[in-house]
């Protein structure tokens, strides 16, 4: 050993070290445990959302499918503390714009291709059961007239079940713009229930 050589210390890294193994597959854990719970709690209700906003169950499961696949990549990306619920109902709302603006549907609309509404629903409850067939019917052709933003605001509030402000904020409209579709949603549909009865 030389005299006078000085003992090399290890210069200190700043940088964080890297994750060890564990704590990844503890980290991806996580995430899926957080997907898993999310996707129990507000699949049926994203599903139920697509369904009415497209009036078809085949591009509604799709739409579904989209939905939580940006769920997943968002659990992964997002640090932040979020409103997930929130977040999914806007994903699937901009969801089923996106199919609505696409080619395949502006063909379908064009021919004329009947809904079979039986596909609609998940399950009859008992309204469903004294709600004769024929009005149903003339429910769901004349919700499908009705303007897109009509359709959404109303799903939304009466199917979802959101207030009118979180309506708003959803779609960014204003509270008055969002209570003014609802109003002519609704009294298109109980025009339609009026000449039904």
């Amino acid at each position: 050993m030389r005299v006078g050589a000085a003992n090399p210390t290890p210069a200190r890294s700043t940088e964080r070290p890297a994750r060890s193994f564990v704590e990844m597959v503890r980290t991806v854990a996580a995430e899926m445990s957080s997907y898993d719970t999310l996707d129990r709690a507000h699949r049926d209700r994203v599903t139920r959302l697509c369904r009415v906003l497209l009036a078809d169950a085949d591009e509604a499961a799709d739409a579904v499918q989209d939905v939580f696949t940006k769920l997943h990549q968002s659990l992964a990306a997002e640090t932040r503390p979020m409103d997930w619920a929130a977040w999914l109902t806007r994903v699937a709302v901009n969801a089923c714009r996106d199919r609505r603006r696409s080619g395949w549907w502006r063909w379908w609309r064009e021919r004329g291709i009947e809904i079979d509404e039986s596909r609609l629903r998940t399950v009859r409850t008992p309204e469903d059961e004294l709600v004769g067939r024929e009005t149903q019917v003339r429910i769901w052709t004349a919700y499908r007239r009705l303007p897109a933003r009509q359709r959404e605001v109303f799903a939304l509030r009466q199917i979802d079940g959101r207030s009118t402000a979180e309506v708003a904020a959803l779609l960014g409209l204003g509270e008055g713009t969002v209570k003014r579709h609802l109003f002519r949603a609704v009294h298109t549909l109980r025009r339609v229930l009026g000449e039904a009865s």
